[in-house]
């Protein structure tokens, strides 16, 4: 019998040494872990259960004299972050260079069916040098099984992607249909054609780090939701937003203990709104300040500035924040912000997210670039999300909030459930001078009257009062007590029940 279970670390010790202690010395080397060192900083300690460590792929004639290494790849199994149960996979660099084969495949197919059965989320850290040449279409054969379940899991399980390295070719479109995905600064990167084949297509020079990198995809395409240091603070951060996510769409997102009192004013609140209706102010403030102990995890913090998304807790439960950022671009809706907002209030819909809106919107963003680039197509993308969302939607107008844009925003209209004002609101067609200076066009050339005139606007219609006399806002309230109408509002909804029609799925405007 010894010498069977001698036989059985033997080969487990194999497995975990991957490509070998060379490969193993490279990875370091470049700054980056291995596969089996970032699942143990990811998951708790002792947690991780490995499944198909002995997997191999069957050699065929370009393979032959290459020497099979057990895991092929790619680590799989389950384990917990925090106590709560995830499924995850680590793509091994050192083996192959990471690269897919059909049974690099199916480990992680294995592991999303899992997940899709048991109810739980999957976190993929990927770090491959792409399909594996030598396999043929096989690999692409495996490549499309893993989409077919990214779509299949997409609104059932959570799906979170770590680019830990290299993303390329066909690899990138797995990441681009999970929920998120974090990359690593310096040491990944996603692109669907390299540096090479640009250049020779296109004659564009461009570097790894320009075309794809995390700068790249965090603040210019917006394809990422965060960029990190390095694998230890990604992995960290990973923990930690692992924290706001339900584990499925049949259950609630998880309560965490709170000493944050739920009535909690924030006086400094009564002055946030600066007088002058020009100046810009910090909405990140406003949710730092509202949040349970001021924690509020941002996603995409460097791309269309104009939104500010991201998860914080009220009274211990998680919630989706949305709210535009008066700091860029005066706040207006643009192509790349209602995308950003969109996906984001679907995300929270789909899983049972509370969504809080606070609104300070002057319009949609003019121009030709914005007409041409399609900005009624996109900006209709916020507005189904928000129309469609059954979850509970409060929604808090702090200044702004003008014209289509108001309605857009989680407005009465498109079925918020508790829309508050704050005094220093704003609501009306459009912003009183721009108002003023079409009702009253005879009036142009005369500075005097047109000042008059705006006033008198700005004191009958510019403020939250007549909205509130329509019931389209359901009280102006103390800027103060923001979080304590927030939390009782989200208390009251918390077993609101809505259906949309029945139908096989919706069309948004894509």
């Amino acid at each position: 019998m010894q010498d069977i279970l001698d036989e059985l670390e033997s080969r487990r010790a194999r497995a975990r040494l991957g490509g070998g202690e060379k490969r193993i010395e490279a990875q370091h080397a470049k700054g980056k872990l291995t596969a089996r060192e970032r699942l143990e900083l990811l998951l708790d300690e002792g947690s991780f259960e490995e499944w198909d460590m002995f997997v191999e792929q069957e050699p065929n004639e370009l393979t032959a004299d290459i020497e099979p290494i057990p895991g092929d790849g790619v680590v799989i199994g389950w384990g917990t972050i925090n106590g709560r149960t995830v499924f995850v996979f680590s793509q091994d660099f050192t083996v192959f260079g990471g690269s897919l084969s059909e049974a690099h495949a199916a480990k992680i197919c294995k592991i999303m069916d899992k997940a899709m059965s048991v109810g739980a989320p999957v976190i993929g850290l990927n770090d491959s040098g792409g399909a594996r040449i030598q396999e043929g279409v096989g690999s692409l054969a495996g490549y499309a099984e893993v989409f077919q379940r990214n779509v299949n899991a997409s609104g059932v399980v959570p799906q979170i992607s770590a680019i830990m390295g290299p993303c390329a070719g066909g690899a990138v479109y797995s990441p681009a249909m999970t929920d998120f995905i974090f990359m690593v600064r310096d040491t990944s990167y996603m692109f669907v054609t390299g540096p090479d084949v640009v250049k020779t297509v296109t004659h564009e020079e461009v570097t790894h780090e320009e075309l794809g990198g995390a700068t790249t995809h965090n603040s210019k395409s917006g394809v990422a939701d965060g960029a990190f240091e390095n694998d230890v603070d990604t992995l960290a951060q990973l923990r930690r937003f692992f924290d706001f996510l339900p584990m499925s769409n049949r259950e609630d997102p998880p309560v965490w203990p709170t000493s944050d009192p739920y009535d909690r004013a924030e006086p400094s609140l009564d002055t946030l709104v600066p007088p002058d209706s020009t100046k810009p102010y910090d909405i990140k403030e406003l949710i730092e300040k509202v949040v349970d102990e001021g924690d509020f995890f941002e996603l995409q913090p460097e791309y269309a500035g104009n939104i500010v998304i991201g998860f914080g807790r009220m009274e211990g439960r998680t919630v989706g924040f949305v709210a535009n950022q008066p700091m860029v671009l005066a706040g207006c809706l643009d192509i790349d912000s209602a995308k950003k907002g969109a996906r984001f209030v679907r995300f929270c819909d789909c899983f049972n997210i509370p969504i809080v809106t606070f609104v300070d919107v002057p319009g949609f963003l003019p121009g030709t670039s914005q007409e041409y680039g399609g900005i009624i197509k996109h900006g209709a993308k916020l507005l189904f999300a928000y129309a469609e969302a059954t979850v509970p939607k409060v929604t808090v107008i702090t200044r702004k909030a003008y014209g289509g844009a108001y309605d857009v925003m989680s407005s009465k209209h498109i079925r918020g459930d508790l829309n508050y004002a704050w005094p220093t609101a704003e609501i009306a067609v459009m912003g009183p001078k721009g108002a003023v200076e079409i009702i009253y066009r005879e009036d142009r050339d005369d500075p005097a009257k047109i000042e008059a005139r705006t006033e008198e606007y700005r004191a009958r219609f510019a403020n939250p009062f007549v909205a509130a006399q329509k019931g389209f806002i359901d009280d102006v309230i103390f800027p103060r007590n923001t979080r304590r109408r927030l939390c009782r509002a989200l208390r009251l909804l918390e077993n609101k029940q809505l259906e949309n029609p029945w139908k096989k799925h919706d069309n948004i405007p894509l």
